[in-house]
């Protein structure tokens, strides 16, 4: 099972804190059944230049490759982008996709979009040979009616949810209602560390088998990214 949002790379945002930290993550990711992870950090335009960030990257990715077990998850390197005024129009926004994939990570403003910041994505979208998927699709739905979202999809702009969505008594209901119709396309940890913001994809995967159809569970699987391209992964 695929987890496409994690940030389990050591010293490099406010994820993992060490080594240590991110061996502890993938482990208890691998017992929940957990095969393969994205590490997504964050991406600040505001703080770094794609290449620079790239750098930082495989600097942080480099001292977990040299203490990765066998039996771990394998990981494949991404960014988790924030959105910013004009990120259409940058040169280097295929360096930030998904490893072995033309996926971009995309995480929007917890407020109300502008029509321009809409039609933006939905500009990456369709001029950049991008599929843009957006980060935890949950922490916008109070900001919004169905309307942007909607128009989006239409786009082919695809949409992942976090775990929590799944495990919380509050949003439970509305998460397996949405996945259902095909609203959530990946799930992810969203993992920091192990105490606050811990793997708990494999609780929320459990969720999922229990409250949907068998057949819905294996399209929702059978449609998720490829990431065994033959790039490089630790």
């Amino acid at each position: 099972m695929l987890d496409i949002h994690s940030h389990i790379l050591p010293k490099m945002d406010d994820g993992s804190s060490s080594v240590e930290e991110s061996l502890k993550l993938l482990r208890t990711s691998a017992e929940q059944g957990i095969t393969e992870i994205a590490a997504t950090p964050h991406f600040y335009a505001s703080q770094y230049s794609p290449q620079k960030f790239l750098e930082r990257r495989a600097a942080c990715a480099a001292q977990l490759l040299e203490a990765l077990t066998p039996g771990l998850p394998r990981v494949y390197l991404g960014a988790e982008v924030c959105y910013f005024d004009g990120i259409s129009r940058i040169d280097e926004l295929e360096a930030l996709w998904l490893q072995n994939t033309n996926i971009l990570l995309l995480e929007m403003p917890f407020a109300k979009w502008s029509r321009r910041m809409v039609n933006e994505v939905a500009e990456i979208q369709n001029r950049r040979d991008t599929q843009v998927l957006l980060a935890h699709i949950e922490r916008y739905l109070p900001f919004h009616n169905s309307d942007a979202l909607q128009a989006l999809r239409a786009q082919g702009v695809k949409m992942q949810c976090n775990a929590l969505f799944f495990l919380s008594w509050r949003t439970k209901r509305k998460a397996v209602k949405m996945l259902q119709r095909g609203e959530i396309n990946a799930l992810g940890s969203d993992c920091h560390n192990m105490t606050t913001r811990p793997p708990r994809l494999g609780e929320a995967i459990q969720v999922i088998q229990k409250s949907v159809e068998r057949d819905v569970w294996r399209e929702f699987q059978r449609n998720l990214p490829d990431l065994s391209g033959k790039g490089e992964r630790l």
